[in-house]
């Protein structure tokens, strides 16, 4: 198995919460840091409530530190705590 790992296929990969159980999404977008070139965090969109007409849940952004194993079909992360905060205009969950 190698050691690297394309955006196109992270947005492959079920993130699930080790703390938890919870499924939390795909990963849709990825922060990083322009300086060092290395990946901040991944984010997963919010889900959509009602079929989007009811709006959607907030962001979630997943802290690089955060992730215990990429593995071939799944992301596993351990996330103990969740709190809102607002970046930018958007909403992650951290």
């Amino acid at each position: 198995m190698t050691d690297k790992c394309s955006m196109y296929d992270m947005a492959d990969k079920e993130v699930i919460n080790l703390h938890d159980g919870q499924r939390l999404g795909y990963i849709t977008d990825a922060e990083i840091d322009i300086n060092t070139g290395q990946v901040v965090s991944f984010l997963i969109e919010g889900r959509r409530r009602f079929f989007g007409f009811l709006g959607k849940e907030p962001d979630i952004s997943i802290k690089w530190e955060e992730i215990e194993k990429i593995g071939v079909d799944m992301i596993l992360i351990r996330k103990e705590s969740v709190e809102i905060k607002q970046i930018e205009g958007r909403r992650f969950y951290y």
